[in-house]
Parts: structure tokens; C-alpha cells; sequence
């Protein structure tokens, strides 16, 4: 198999030196066994291990007897340094370069090809651009087996697309309703909409940034997203639509049916369970259904004649994945659309800076609305902090809810729900000194004190982290004894809605009980960012509450991230022409322009241009190593060394401490900061930043020598996280 060799003219003698002295599969082979396969008879097997040393396919003998069920896809077992482990068969060939009898394959565990060729490139590419492995690529692309489904749906290891007829609803006939003409379609308001369109249903292979501007109704990007992918079924190629959660994902899955037969859309994502997983996976698989449309593992979809990649809302945390090589959905589309030659769109009523850059390349072409079209659709923006605002409220900058904002409400009320907006969960998350603000922390392990409910003063306040109570806290600042709240979560502020509005129903949507929708009936809606319920007929007002608590989080993408969840919110409000209206509470920076000018694309090209300026992501990629010092600095040596010999010479940061920044639970990005003390204080980071022009060397260079560490196990294992959004 082309796509993954055993090992390549430059590759192979670095594999063949980390195998010496590590017993291969084939070392202990006998040099008599049983019958083997008449035709090629040397399995070609990927392990699974997340070793980096291991990350090669291994060359395996086919016994006679598995010959018919031993296919290139199928899962197997072999023998391995004296261990069974699991592994996919990749490639059959016709010998072996091994030099020695090889080890008979031990098992083929189902007949079914459950990974394709293409799905193998796809995670090749994947594994090589975040320095990963190939095995821990395939953990997510590949849901786990479900042995009853194959039997139901392949008896005799084969997938017949006429089996799901029953399953699906339908004979899986996927070209009678669709509708042959999408001229009246949402696209129509849109620059280049049309265009692309017509291009999807010619059969070609465009590239659009789609800035949708409304997000409920008839009319709203779910109903964009399943014109495009109706359009590219018109050419008989199939698609691929991947969604942040399962919200977005229901709505998109309404809109498809509504155009296509429900037996061709496969809807895949993990909280649906293992079986109804598994089952569209077979689906998609077998050619029953041509569009898979899920969460960020569904990118990897084995879609027949791939027409169409769509992501949505790309600047969502959600779409990366949470295990190595944490991959973002994005990235795996775009390296999937250039693999397979399809089309590719990149949707959201924002633009990321990664975006920004694709467009302002132009690598692709802007969607987007005319200023006539903008002033038509979306509400009215008005901030509180402004200059008029402010000499008509003084109070308006320290007030929770400024008179404005509570004007907004009242009206909105007369006419349907109103939105608001907090950035906190929970009722008080978080506390401050009275006298100098500085946040108040454990005595024991630093954390954040906060207090659990909304019991009065006399509440004993508690570490976030370790629950430990702070009965005689002060501050270690200035001394003071006296508390106040830093912060006023969803639960605070649906309690004082509720006391300044009475009468008026509130909902809440935060925290582990995040809505969907909510009906068109007058009522509050409190929510927490990224938790705002959909409501069918649009918010009458929304009020955006906490602008400048999210504006001051220590990210390099604070000001980005809180722009795309205020386009989001608004998105959500009925027209000017309606009266709708969005209040907003923050200082006057050029996030908050961008919204009151509804200009995401001008805030994003801003942005990208800073960072080109500085030379920060994504004008340039990251790479950090996270680990031991003595672990990183020799990593970070190694990779120097071999690097500067090919006269490429990266520019670097630290090693510098982790900062504890999370409490008991943290994943591995924050640092472990759930082990002891002693042991988070050994901890270092180092950045490298990588130029694109260099990226491809470098990240193969760092596999290398992460394999080689491996191998050796002088130094305990690092971290190496490529293009983290979290470390700066």
C-alpha cells in the first residue's frame, strides 16, 4: 500500500535501527508453519500502540485458511513480542523485504473491511501534519466494533447496501427527491452563493467561506448547509458535514431530511452510543448512505465518491480532539478536501483567523452578504459603554445591568423571549478581596474560593479545586478579611432577573443542563456562552452580559473567541426591521465595533494582520513540548540539532514552569495540573514556532526523534502538542 509504506528510502533505516534490540513480530518465527496463501502472502499490519517506535506496518504471513477472510481492512490479532495485540491488515503484498520467515497472522477477528485505503492516506496525512501516530488517528476514525451489526448486516464479511433498506426507512435511493433546482435557496442573498452552488452541482470542486448571518428559522444556516450538500448529490458525489455538538447536529439532520431520503444521511457521533454509531458507520461504509453528518470524529466518514467537506463554526474548542494528536475537525477536512479533490466549505457567522488566512491566500472564496442584505437581517447593536451611553448612565460601566440593557429587556418582553448572555455557570464561580479585587485563593493548593449556592454573607467560602473550607481567609495582597464576588454566574443572574421582572418565567441553559430550543413565549432566557437556546420565531432582544470578563482571559485568542460567541447570540435575534435588538456590555474595543458594524470578516483580517506582525499563530505554527525540564531540553536539543543541520533554525521559548491553571482532572494541555505540587513544579513547557515553509521538515524531524526517545527510554516521555490553541 503506497500510502503507508513499510518503510520508505529515507524512513527505513531509521525504523530498522529502533528495531534492534526490540524484538520484532517476525524474529521468532519457525522456519516451518502451516500452508500459506497462494497469492500474496505477506499481510502488511498496522499495530495498534500508541508507541511511537511502533508506528510502521509489520509484515505478517497468511495462513491458507485465512486467505478469503485475511482482506486489506479487516481487523486482526497477531503475535507480537510474545503479546496478542489488535491491528488493522493494511496491504497484502507478495513478499517480504524482512530477510527472515515471518509469524503467521494469529486471527482475523471480522471479515469486514472496515477501514479503506483512503481513510489510511487520511490518517497518514493527519498523524505526519501533529506529529502523532498513525494508530492513535485510527482510534478515532474507526468506531469500535460492534460483532452483532456484522452479522446482521455482513454474514459473509461482505456489506450489501440492501440490507440497511429497513434500517434506513427506505430503499436508499438517493437521487428522486432531491430537488432538481435550488435557485430560490438561502444562497441567493449572498455574494458567490449562487456561483457555488452551480459549481457543486456541475460536479466540480470550489472553495467557499461562508459568513451566514441568521441563525434560526426557515432561512438559517442549518437550511444553507443541506442546499449545499442537496447540491452536490445532484452530481451523484457524496458528503461529509461535521458540527461542534450535538445541537447544531440536530438541526442540521432536520434540514438534510427535508431535502434528501432519510436513508441517505448517516448521522455519526458518540453520544448516540457505540450501536447506533456503528451502524452508520456500516451504513456510510457499505454505500447505503451518501452524507455523513456528525461531530468531529464523522470527518474521517468512508464516504463513496467524496463530493463535499462542510465545517461549521470552526473556531469552536469543540472540534478539537481531547486525545493525542488532538487533531482539529478543520484541519482533517482540508487535508481530506486536497486527498480526494472535493469541495470544501468552512461555515459560521464568524471567521476564524485560520480562516482569515485561507481566504486572504486565496485558497478560498468569501461568501458573503451585501451591507443592503446585513441592515435587512440582522438586529439593531447597541453598546452601554459607549460614549453617549455612558453620559446618559454614569453607572452604567460598574452596574450589572445597565439601564439600557434593562430597557432592552422590557421591551423585548412585550414581543417574545429575550436572550441573555452571561459567561459564568453556576451562581457565584468565583470571589475577590473587597479592598485591593486581587481573586481570592486557597491556602492549601492555591485555587479559586467561590461559594457553593446563594446562601447570604455568612456562607463559608470553598476552594474550587480541593473543596477545602476558608473560614479565616485573607488576602494575601494587601490582608484584608472581607470578601466580595468576583464574578455572578447563570444561576445569580436568573435569580435577579427574576426579583428585577416578577412575573416573568426565566429558563437557564448552563452548566449540565444546556437547551436546544425554547418556545416563542415571553420568558428570560439566561445562558451561559455557547449554551444559548434556539428560538424558532428568533429573540425579540438579547442583552450580552460579562463582555469584559471574556475579553480579559489570558489567551492569545481572548478577543477572537468572544466575538464569535457574541456573532453567535446575535445571530439568534429577529431583524432591525422587527425590532429586534442585542445590548452589549463591554468596553469599547474593536470586537465590540465589529459586532455594532456586524463586520466579523474586517474584525478577523485585523486580527490575522496583528499576528502576522508579531509572527504569532496562525501566521506561523506551534509546537509545544511539555514534560520534565531534563526531557524537554533534550528534546528540544535534538530537534534543534538535526534541524539546524538542514540549515532550518527554529525560533523558541522557555522552558519556562507550568503556571497551575486548573484544578484535580485537568487534561494533559493544562499540564497535569492535578498531580501533587512537588511534581506540577518540575514540570516545564517549551514553544517552538514554525513557519509553514519549514512545518512539513520540522514535524517529521519531531516524530523522529520522539520515536528515537521512545525507543531508547533514557528520558521520561514528553508532551509535543502541535498548533494547541491553550498555550498562548
Amino acid at each position: 500500500m503506497a500510502q503507508v509504506p513499510a518503510g520508505g528510502a529515507q524512513d527505513q533505516p531509521f525504523q530498522l535501527s529502533l528495531l534492534s534490540g526490540f524484538p520484532s513480530s517476525s524474529a521468532a518465527a519457525p522456519t516451518s508453519g502451516p500452508a500459506l496463501a497462494a497469492e500474496l502472502p505477506v499481510a502488511r499490519v498496522l499495530i495498534e500502540s500508541s508507541l511511537p517506535h511502533l508506528d510502521r506496518p509489520f509484515d505478517y504471513s497468511v495462513p491458507a485458511d485465512l486467505d478469503a477472510a485475511a482482506r486489506p481492512g479487516v481487523r486482526v490479532k497477531v503475535k507480537f513480542n510474545g503479546q496478542e495485540l489488535p491491528g488493522y491488515l493494511v496491504e497484502r503484498v507478495a513478499e517480504s523485504d524482512a530477510g527472515h520467515a515471518l509469524v503467521p497472522l494469529h486471527k482475523v477477528v471480522s471479515p469486514v473491511p472496515v477501514l479503506t485505503a483512503a481513510v489510511v492516506e487520511l490518517a497518514g496525512r493527519v498523524a505526519a501534519r501533529y506529529a502523532g501516530t498513525l494508530s492513535d488517528v485510527l482510534r478515532v476514525a474507526v468506531p469500535p466494533r460492534m460483532a452483532k451489526l456484522e452479522k446482521e448486516f455482513a454474514p459473509d464479511g461482505h456489506l450489501d447496501p440492501a440490507l440497511f433498506a429497513d434500517d434506513a426507512g427506505t430503499d436508499g435511493a438517493t437521487g428522486a427527491a432531491i430537488p432538481a433546482g435550488l435557485e430560490a435557496s438561502s444562497w441567493a442573498a449572498y455574494r458567490n452563493g449562487p456561483a457555488f452552488l452551480q459549481h457543486l452541482a456541475a460536479g466540480e470542486s470550489p472553495r467557499a467561506v461562508l459568513a451566514a448571518l441568521q441563525g434560526y428559522g426557515a432561512g438559517g444556516w442549518p437550511r444553507m448547509i443541506a442546499e449545499a450538500v442537496a447540491a452536490v448529490r445532484l452530481s451523484g458525489r457524496g458528503a461529509v458535514v461535521v458540527l461542534p455538538d450535538y445541537r447544531d447536529l440536530d438541526r442540521v439532520e432536520a434540514a438534510l431530511l427535508d431535502l434528501l431520503p432519510a436513508g441517505d444521511v448517516a448521522r455519526l457521533t458518540a453520544d448516540d452510543g457505540p450501536t447506533p454509531r456503528y451502524r452508520s458507520y456500516l451504513r456510510i461504509l457499505s454505500g447505503a448512505a451518501g452524507v455523513a453528518v456528525g461531530t468531529r470524529s464523522a470527518a474521517y466518514a468512508p464516504v463513496h465518491n467524496l463530493g463535499l467537506v462542510v465545517c461549521w463554526d470552526d473556531g469552536d474548542d469543540l472540534h478539537i480532539e481531547q486525545r493525542s494528536p488532538y487533531a482539529h475537525a478543520r484541519e482533517v477536512l482540508l487535508l481530506r478536501a486536497g486527498q480526494e479533490g472535493a469541495a470544501c466549505l468552512l461555515a459560521g457567522h464568524t471567521r476564524s483567523t485560520e480562516t482569515q488566512r485561507l481566504v486572504a491566500s486565496g485558497w478560498a472564496w468569501p461568501v458573503e452578504a451585501d451591507r443592503s442584505v446585513v441592515r435587512r437581517t440582522v438586529p439593531r447593536v447597541q453598546n452601554t459603554a459607549d460614549s453617549f451611553e455612558l453620559e446618559r448612565d454614569p453607572l452604567a460601566r460598574v452596574a450589572r445591568l445597565p439601564g439600557a440593557a434593562w430597557r432592552a429587556a422590557k421591551e423585548g418582553l412585550e414581543r417574545g423571549p429575550v436572550l441573555v448572555q452571561v459567561a459564568r455557570a453556576g451562581y457565584a464561580p468565583s470571589l475577590a478581596c473587597e479592598r485591593c479585587r486581587e481573586p481570592a485563593r486557597c491556602t492549601a493548593c492555591s485555587g479559586p474560593l467561590a461559594v457553593a449556592g446563594s446562601t447570604g454573607s455568612s456562607a463559608v467560602p470553598q476552594c474550587r479545586w480541593c473543596s477545602a473550607p476558608a473560614p479565616n481567609w485573607s488576602c494575601g495582597t494587601c490582608n484584608g478579611i472581607r470578601l466580595r464576588r468576583g464574578a455572578t454566574g447563570a444561576l445569580r443572574t436568573a435569580e435577579e432577573l427574576g426579583r428585577a421582572f416578577p412575573g416573568t418565567p426565566v429558563i437557564t441553559s448552563s452548566g449540565d443542563r444546556v437547551l436546544a430550543v425554547v418556545p416563542d413565549a415571553k420568558a428570560l432566557v439566561v445562558a451561559t456562552v455557547g449554551a444559548e437556546p434556539v428560538a424558532a420565531g428568533g429573540y425579540a432582544a438579547a442583552l450580552l452580559l460579562d463582555g469584559d470578563s471574556l475579553l480579559r482571559r489570558e489567551n492569545l485568542r481572548a478577543g477572537e473567541d468572544a466575538v464569535r460567541r457574541w456573532f453567535n447570540a446575535a445571530a439568534l435575534v429577529r431583524p432591525a426591521a422587527e425590532r429586534g435588538l442585542v445590548v452589549i456590555t463591554a468596553d469599547d474595543t474593536a470586537g465590540v465595533g465589529a459586532l455594532l458594524r456586524w463586520d466579523p470578516a474586517g474584525y478577523a483580517q485585523r486580527e490575522l494582520a496583528l499576528r502576522q506582525e508579531l509572527q504569532l499563530p496562525p501566521a506561523v505554527r506551534i509546537a509545544s513540548v511539555t514534560g520534565g525540564r531534563t526531557a524537554v531540553g533534550h528534546f528540544t536539543s535534538a530537534v534543534e540539532e538535526r534541524l539546524g543541520g538542514q540549515g532550518i533554525v527554529l525560533r523558541t521559548a522557555g522552558p519556562a514552569p507550568l503556571v497551575l491553571a486548573a484544578g484535580p482532572g485537568a487534561g494533559a494541555g493544562a499540564g497535569g495540573a492535578g498531580k501533587a505540587a512537588a511534581r506540577a513544579g518540575e514540570d516545564v513547557r517549551t514553544l517552538l514556532f514554525i513557519p509553514y515553509a519549514q512545518a512539513g521538515e520540522a514535524t517529521k524531524v519531531m516524530r523522529a526523534v520522539k520515536a528515537a526517545a521512545a525507543a531508547k527510554r533514557s528520558d521520561d516521555p514528553v508532551q509535543l502538542r502541535l498548533d494547541g490553541v491553550d498555550v498562548l
